[in-house]
């Protein structure tokens, strides 16, 4: 018989794509999988100490969507849904196994969590057994993801010269806009690679970035040849395929799900942190990718060398060890 699995995903984009990429790697032959849409009130901003094991801040349609019978295994990802898992754990008296694939925040009581996956630039003063660390978080690249991505996309872009170099924009950080010195200087590491390899952009940025950064960024590249889809566009997605079809890639490094797909393609890929843009935190994690060797940074002169070939793949580990759970 299969086991059951709830998903909790909520508006965190970044959280639900790690989610669905730990779900990518499990076989479809032992799990039923169902999405549990999670959506909030004011209340929800209550830290999780004083929320606990509840369903504190849920909109009345996501806690009636909550109903028994309960699933063998929850897969939450952010710290407000950390509450709502460990709710459903308690209601099932223990027999719903829960996986975070974050920290859930100070006071959530980490010994109720089955499974807990920290990257290891979020290293936590509070650390237990069930706490495990990764490279990154988990992402929806895989081989499978990108051979499909590739044979639909592909065909889009072919009247684009080789090679092709996706661009992968962010934007603030922490409330801080980024600024049009920042967005000059990528736009600028994009155009002296595209001098001296040529072929043209693929390029995407992302709700944080700006119209005005955006809008400089542009001008620098405004000559290079461009697949664009930005924020807001009125037309399909091509974000996998940008990612399956790429010959390297430049991501910025704010943010830590665009950051680890592009480095789960096996290209070359490379950094761009800015000047006082990232925080230490972000800083940190970016010196992980370079160190374990996934990414070098954008302005290395050397850049050229780097081949990639190595995929990081954090959700195919998180998926072996949900695994082991029901051994």
């Amino acid at each position: 018989m299969k086991k059951t699995i709830w998903a909790l995903i909520d508006s965190r984009v970044g959280s639900a794509n790690a989610i669905r990429g730990v779900l990518q790697n499990l076989p479809l032959n032992q799990f039923d999988i169902t999405e549990k849409q999670i959506a909030y009130t004011w209340w929800a901003k209550l830290p999780n100490w004083l929320k606990g094991s509840s369903l504190i801040g849920l909109t009345e349609e996501s806690k009636k969507a909550l109903q028994p019978p309960f699933p063998d295994l929850v897969i939450a990802a952010t710290r407000r849904t950390s509450s709502v898992a460990r709710w459903i754990k308690k209601q099932s008296k223990g027999q719903t196994k829960i996986v975070q694939l974050l920290h859930p925040g100070p006071g959530s009581h980490l010994k109720d969590f089955d499974l807990i996956f920290v990257p290891e630039h979020d290293k936590a003063k509070e650390s237990t057994p069930n706490m495990i660390y990764t490279i990154g978080s988990p992402t929806r690249t895989n081989l499978k993801s990108m051979k499909e991505a590739k044979a639909k996309w592909e065909k889009v872009f072919a009247n684009l010269p080789h090679p092709w170099t996706v661009v992968i924009v962010g934007g603030a950080v922490k409330g801080k806009p980024l600024s049009m010195g920042n967005a000059e200087g990528f736009a600028n590491e994009v155009l002296k690679l595209k001098n001296e390899i040529g072929g043209s952009i693929l390029i995407t940025d992302s709700r944080r970035t700006g119209i005005q950064a955006r809008e400089k960024i542009m001008s620098v590249l405004k000559d290079i040849p461009a697949y664009t889809y930005f924020v807001g566009e009125d037309k399909e997605n091509p974000y996998m395929g940008y990612l399956a079809c790429a010959d390297n890639i430049i991501v910025s490094g704010d943010s830590v799900s665009m950051t680890c797909e592009a480095c789960g393609t096996g290209k070359p890929v490379y950094i761009y942190t800015g000047f006082e843009w990232l925080t230490p935190k972000q800083m940190r994690f970016v010196q992980s990718l370079y160190d374990n060797g996934y990414a070098v940074p954008a302005i290395s002169p050397k850049k050229l060398e780097f081949k990639g070939g190595k995929c990081l793949n954090v959700a195919e580990d998180v998926a072996r060890k949900i695994l082991e759970l029901f051994k």
